[in-house]
């Protein structure tokens, strides 16, 4: 991968179907999230397509799917193939994983061998869909093994799009995602690299703080156009946490051509935008000295 040469990394993209058609989401719940998100046309771009797709635009990307089997009854899309895709696409894609906490010692071990085996660079948790708080003690084992193995924990946080408008938000809970949940975390793993995803409505200001208290803790801006961005997670961006905060998209369900477009537009300092953008993402992965 060429660094120079990329015009941005987004660190928040979505694999969510195989190669063998397999959709990571149950079709009630894929259905309503692309309403709330508004979507037309195709939603679920395979990882060759989503290779070429970031490929054109010059851009990386961080992907990776999500394992909420217990909760849901759905199989993830498996994570040896999105490291295998992006293994034939180096140039473009970066490969995470996503392992249901439920899993216990089979999730550990396996967090171990896709680190190891399959070079993944982080792991996925989506707490009110796997239906845990991040600083539940049964988790404790895999954020053991990433934080010795250097890779990093992408936490789901705030409001979701998954299960919105269906009866009962189809049983997600939204509580299990205040960020003040993996503030626990970072307190017990000072060393373990985390980023909190997402613009964390209604709990913006909780994220803010823990960012700015923990070293390891970084926020990516994913799902949400930067036009609606609250204007205190501007602030912090162009300030404190210029450092710490990081391009995503939430691509398919929202692309980076329109979250770019909005961001374009957005009141942040031009020293602080290829942060944003690109460098503060390539400090973290690893892609850069730091």
């Amino acid at each position: 991968m060429n660094i120079d040469d990329l015009v941005a990394i987004d660190v928040h993209t979505h694999a969510e179907v195989s190669s063998r058609g397999h959709a990571s989401l149950d079709d009630d719940l894929h259905e309503a999230s692309s309403a709330y998100f508004k979507i037309e046309g195709k939603r679920k771009p395979t990882l060759e397509e989503m290779a070429a797709y970031y490929r054109e635009r010059k851009m990386a990307a961080v992907v990776f799917t999500v394992d909420a089997e217990s909760a849901t009854g759905t199989a993830p899309v498996p994570n040896e193939e999105v490291a295998e895709a992006a293994a034939a696409n180096p140039d473009v894609l970066i490969p995470f994983a996503s392992l249901d906490p439920f899993r216990g010692r089979a999730g550990v071990r396996a967090a171990r061998r896709l680190v190891e085996e399959y070079g993944v660079k982080g792991f996925k948790f989506h707490p009110s869909i796997q239906g845990f708080y991040p600083n539940d003690r049964m988790a404790y084992g895999l954020y053991e093994v990433i934080e010795e193995t250097g890779a990093i924990a992408l936490f789901h946080t705030g409001q979701t799009g998954i299960g919105a408008g269906v009866p009962g938000g189809g049983g997600i809970r939204l509580k299990y995602s205040n960020p003040l949940h993996v503030d626990d975390v970072a307190a017990d793993f000072p060393h373990l690299k985390i980023i909190l995803a997402h613009p964390s409505f209604p709990w913006q200001d909780e994220a803010l703080a823990v960012a700015t208290h923990k070293p390891g803790v970084h926020i990516d801006l994913s799902g949400w156009s930067p036009k609606y961005f609250p204007p205190q997670l501007v602030q912090y961006a162009n300030t404190l946490l210029k450092d710490k905060v990081l391009f995503g998209s939430d691509y398919p369900v929202l692309t980076p051509d329109r979250w770019l477009a909005d961001f374009a537009k957005l009141d942040i300092k031009e020293e602080v935008r290829p942060r944003i953008l690109k460098d503060n993402a390539a400090r973290l992965l690893g892609l850069t000295k730091p």
